[in-house]
């Protein structure tokens, strides 16, 4: 295959997932414009304090979606079908316990885990119902991802792109429909985020019970080696997902010590947008993943390494537009999300947007890398990467350099933790050739 047609397929499934993506990031956008003009800066304090269990219900849909369709992929790449045809029921197996301790979390515990994620008395109530509707509605979130993978890696990445926007759209309409007409404020907001997965699913039915899928939903006997490979393939997917939630949450809870809650308002405005970028960059590894899993299957490295390029070129372009759009437009933005006019959240925005989002250079590349390890089986490396972003290196981070520099530190945490992670990704391939050089010579 040329390297014009292999870009033109790699861009067939990169595009839709990108796009795909930000329009279920813009689930979480459209709610904090909607209630930062219905309930103001304390509703988007809430919306920012609950967006960890958002995370952690979505991670947890793209670990089992991710896992499984590279897997259903990988598979029918070697012609295995039988095999294949059971991933799709693994996922669904795998997503019970999840969506158990979900929704038990959810109907009991939701103004515990408001409390433990950080609000006060001001935010509490409203913090309170965003965690319990969305954890209510974890099953719809947790399937409409594995959903959406599988119809993705069965050759139809435009009909999961197009799930993904109506899905959103409905959300936006939603989300004005019930704040301002019906007056629900944070329960309506989080109520239109919530049934836009119901929406989605609606939508990639189509496909599902299609007679032109491949795709056979096959019940069997649990077989522990494909729910590891769902597991340790999906895993990454799950960290990264979860590496913005953690990232909140710790942020959330250092810039309350600094600045109260209008800090973490302005950080929510931060946070926000971050999702989407880094949502862009989570659409890109997942447009490659089908591709990238054929290649692997057929056995074909130079075909692995041709997606990487691509996908690392896309992602350094991708960077660019962002952080010259953020840069450019930080003041407008702000004032988007600030209807009150509070002028100490707007200082304190503008500067953290743009010191923040200069770690999308690297971002893009540690989201795409980790994926890539994980896809061709070095599930290690790329669990590292992950772990490396969303613990070992951003919370030491974010601890010290808010504690030497303040607010001004909090910000830098990210870029500084991203840099670190493609540095010593970087410089240990870079060892890792020279001992493999020197190791061909001896020999």
């Amino acid at each position: 295959m040329s390297d014009t047609n292999f870009a033109k397929i790699f861009f067939r499934y990169a595009l839709p997932g990108i796009s795909g993506m930000v329009a279920i990031s813009l689930y979480i956008l459209a709610d904090t414009y909607f209630i930062s003009s219905g309930l103001g800066s304390i509703g988007v304090t809430a919306l920012n304090l609950a967006i960890p269990v958002f995370s952690l219900v979505h991670g947890s849909g793209l670990m089992l979606g991710m896992g499984g369709g590279a897997k259903y992929s990988v598979l029918s790449g070697n012609g295995k079908s039988g095999g294949a045809s059971a991933c799709l029921f693994s996922s669904l197996t795998a997503a019970v316990p999840f969506c158990t301790v979900f929704l038990f979390s959810g109907l009991f515990f939701s103004y515990d885990i408001a409390l433990f994620l950080g609000a006060d008395r001001f935010a509490l109530d409203y913090t309170a119902v965003y965690v319990k509707v969305i954890l209510l509605f974890s099953p719809a979130f947790i399937l409409n991802d594995i959903f959406q993978s599988f119809v993705r890696n069965d050759g139809n990445p435009e009909l999961a792109m197009s799930a993904m926007i109506t899905a959103s759209f409905s959300n936006i309409i939603l989300d004005y429909i019930f704040i301002f007409p019906l007056g629900l404020g944070m329960f309506g907001a989080v109520l239109a985020t919530g049934l836009s997965p119901v929406i989605g699913i609606a939508v990639l039915s189509l496909h599902i019970f299609s007679r032109k899928r491949n795709l056979v939903f096959k019940p069997s006997r649990p077989d522990l080696k494909i729910f590891a490979d769902i597991f340790s393939v999906g895993a990454p997917s799950f960290f990264t997902e979860m590496s913005s939630g953690i990232v909140i949450a710790v942020f959330n809870s250092v810039i309350f010590r600094i600045s109260g809650n209008t800090g973490i308002a302005a950080y929510g405005i931060i946070a926000n947008i971050s999702l989407v970028v880094v949502a862009v960059f989570t659409g890109l590894s997942q447009g490659m993943q089908p591709l990238l899993s054929r290649e692997f299957g057929r056995d074909n490295f130079s075909g692995c390494m041709k997606i990487l390029k691509l996908a690392s070129l896309s992602a350094l372009f991708i960077a660019v537009i962002f952080y010259t759009a953020i840069f450019s437009f930080a003041s407008p933005i702000t004032a988007l999300f600030n209807k009150e006019n509070n002028v100490l959240l707007s200082d304190m925005a503008l500067t953290g947007l743009r010191i923040y989002f200069a770690g999308v250079f690297f971002a893009g590349f540690n989201i795409v890398v980790s994926v890539f390890f994980s896809t061709c089986g070095k599930t290690l490396a790329a669990q590292l990467i992950s772990l490396a972003r969303g613990f070992f290196v951003i919370i030491p981070a974010s601890v010290i350099l808010s504690t030497l520099f303040g607010m001004v530190g909090v910000w830098l945490s990210f870029p500084v933790t991203e840099a670190l992670v493609t540095l010593v990704f970087c410089f240990s391939a870079f060892l890792f050739r020279l001992f493999s050089s020197k190791h061909k010579l001896k020999k």
